[in-house]
């Protein structure tokens, strides 16, 4: 279904539905990002209000809840998914599926019997997408689970041969279209106007970008890392908002939500000054923006989508809204990024059609696939039985399996002004009584998140200094964390290799 296209509600209704007509006992809804679950949750309790706040278990990194609050039955049913409606994260979802310990196993018999709705199905990673395609047919063949693909860009995870056999996909079984013409669907929808480049080999100078943007009265530039959109920040006029990873999300909360009543002022005609935004591509899935002009730079055919999906998202302007492709003058980082965009360029090439048309995403996900390797870590061959001993490496599996690896990160509480009070009270408990779970969740709305050897030079410099091992906190006095940029520091801060948004 097409961005704005109303998918929440939709993917939920079908899902209520389904369980009704055969028998399945919960919904698991899963996202792959925190920056976007709560407001899902949040949608999902007014539409199940009258029922009370055991419907539903909210389960991610994120959850607040307070000490008072908090019971023994309730962490219980967060822990074992005793709900008939579970929202969670792809990374809880899918590493207790491949998890050793029994913590993280506990909930795996409340996954049989239900309907997983995969949200923004194009975000499965790519590194871990063959075990994670063998463990969704295990899950429907022998549990009574049915996969809802929930997307407007709908990945090709369908069996795929490929001239190199060793690149071949096994893709999910017997999938079936749910909605009666998607092509008709996305012809109606389509809202934007789409500019690609010229010349797919001439970068934009960020000078001439800001010079553009700054000629528009209400703007949205989507860049792909961190650094450029800093950098591009400092080339715009005064007043233009900037949006990153860099600033903890309290912080970004209260600029999106600066953003959309600035957007709603700007359509009733009370708010006349330029609306102009920089952000990386933290904006592009799930946050509700509707701007008339959106610039993308070159990226995956599905991120300029999900980009266009920011603009005329109510379908209110007289015309198509316009959605201009940059080639910027830094290439995307080495990686999944860069392949992303390789793809995306061989796609698009030559194209006259409307770059967003349905078909052009299967021929792009086939090529941006092909790229990558799609079981990095070989979950797969160590989940095979040995046939001299009949032993699985079971554990082995587990400690490969990590969406996220933190391996080489940190966590710093920053001092964000608006919170600044709230944020020194946390931390005066945290070191007075230890870390306790629903304090280390109050925590993480103020934590950003940097490569550690950063985060130890700062501390041995003394910006920042350990509230408990393993979590690092700025410094109060050091003037650390800006109102507008969130985490300063010199270029070393921006690592190519994984802190891209």
């Amino acid at each position: 279904m097409p961005t704005g296209g109303g998918k929440t509600l939709s993917s939920l209704a079908f899902a209520l539905e389904h369980a009704l007509a055969h028998g399945q006992r919960r919904v698991i809804y899963a996202i792959p990002y925190t920056s976007i679950i709560e407001q899902t949750a949040d949608v999902f309790r007014s539409v199940f209000a009258a029922l009370g706040d055991e419907v539903l278990v909210e389960h991610h990194s994120q959850a607040e809840s307070a000490p008072e609050s908090e019971t023994a039955r309730s962490r219980l049913a967060c822990e074992n998914w005793d709900a008939s409606l579970i929202v969670t994260t792809n990374v809880q979802l899918f590493e207790s599926l491949f998890a050793a310990k029994t913590s993280r196993c506990r909930k795996l018999h409340r996954i049989a019997g239900s309907v997983i709705v995969l949200d923004e199905a194009q975000q499965l990673p790519p590194a871990f997408l063959q075990p994670i395609l063998d463990v969704l047919n295990l899950l429907v063949r022998h549990y009574g689970v049915t996969v809802l693909l929930c997307t407007a860009t709908q990945p090709a995870l369908a069996s795929t041969a490929y001239f190199d056999a060793s690149k071949n996909l096994r893709g999910l079984n017997n999938v079936c279209e749910i909605i009666d013409a998607p092509d008709a669907l996305f012809t109606a929808l389509n809202r934007v106007r789409v500019e690609l480049p010229q010349d797919w080999n001439a970068p934009t100078p960020w000078e001439d970008l800001a010079a553009q943007l700054s000629a528009e009265d209400c703007v949205l530039a989507i860049v792909s890392t961190r650094k450029a959109a800093r950098t591009l920040h400092t080339l715009m006029p005064p007043g233009t908002l900037h949006l990153s990873a860099l600033m903890c999300a309290a912080h970004r909360q209260a600029v999106i939500t600066h953003i959309k009543e600035r957007l709603r002022a700007k359509r009733e005609g009370r708010d006349l000054q330029p609306l102009r935004v920089v952000s990386t591509q933290l904006v592009e899935a799930g946050v509700d923006m509707d701007f008339p002009v959106v610039y993308r730079a070159l990226a995956g055919l599905d991120s300029i989508a999900q980009a266009a999906g920011r603009c005329n998202r109510e379908g209110l302007l007289a015309d198509k809204g316009r959605v201009v492709v940059f080639v910027p003058p830094e290439p995307p980082p080495k990686g999944t990024l860069l392949k992303a965009a390789q793809a995306c360029v061989s796609t698009l090439q030559g194209q006259q059609a409307d770059p967003l048309a349905r078909p052009l995403f299967e021929r792009y996900f086939r090529e941006f696939y092909y790229s990558q390797a799609l079981d990095a870590r070989g979950i797969v061959g160590k989940l095979k039985v040995n046939p001299a001993t009949l032993a699985v490496q079971f554990r082995s599996a587990a400690e490969a399996f990590r969406l996220i690896d933190d391996a080489d990160s940190a966590s710093v509480v920053v001092r964000y002004a608006a919170q600044h009070d709230k944020i020194e009270k946390l931390l005066r408990t945290l070191q007075a009584e230890g870390p306790q779970r629903w304090l280390m969740r109050k925590l993480q709305r103020y934590t950003v998140s940097i490569p550690k050897r950063m985060a130890d030079r700062l501390h041995q410099q003394g910006s920042l200094y350990l509230p408990m091992l393993g979590l690092y906190a700025q410094v109060d006095a050091h003037n650390l964390y800006d109102g507008v940029l969130g985490l300063l520091d010199d270029d070393a801060i921006y690592n190519p290799g994984g802190f891209a948004i």
